[in-house]
């Protein structure tokens, strides 16, 4: 199965509006990154809060893929008719470590950030091994431009700007 399907079973509506680190210096709120449930437990200036399917679930800070890691991406118009969703296409060493993220991570949330804001949010329920990983939603037209900028689209060699 691959991930596109996964993520389609767990996809849940989250609050959006937090603020948190997308991967790159800090305060900084721009790109996409991913971010694994963690303990309350946890180091508290290393994990935040988030309400997720009407629980309070903590995060770690520190995204396990990121902007960075993103090879590739296709938009596509989302199915609530609000916005945009991405198929992102890692590189191969994100593709490895998002492999032994989602093994190590079974029946935990995985949330979805874009220029520091929740969008989206699923269940791990298997390992992710196939190199891709969906946003369903909440991704504006100018943050598809801004994007287009930076990365290629799927099957091409360079940004569309």
């Amino acid at each position: 199965m691959t991930l596109p399907r996964l993520i389609a079973i767990a996809l849940l509506t989250l609050c959006p509006g937090l603020t948190a680190h997308a991967g790159g210096k800090k305060g900084e709120k721009s790109g996409i990154s991913f971010h694994i449930q963690t303990d309350q437990s946890e180091n508290p200036k290393m994990i935040f809060p988030q309400l997720t399917n009407g629980q309070q679930v903590f995060y770690r800070r520190v995204p396990e893929i990121s902007t960075k890691d993103i090879v590739a991406f296709n938009p596509f118009p989302s199915q609530d008719g609000e916005g945009y969703g991405v198929l992102l296409q890692l590189k191969n060493s994100a593709k490895n470590r998002l492999a032994a993220v989602t093994n190590a991570n079974v029946n935990r949330w995985m949330i979805a950030m874009v220029n520091g804001r929740v969008v989206d949010a699923v269940i791990i329920d298997k390992q992710v091994d196939d190199g891709y990983l969906v946003i369903w939603k909440g991704i504006g037209a100018a943050e598809i431009d801004a994007f287009d900028a930076k990365v290629p689209r799927i099957g091409e060699k360079k940004p569309r700007r």
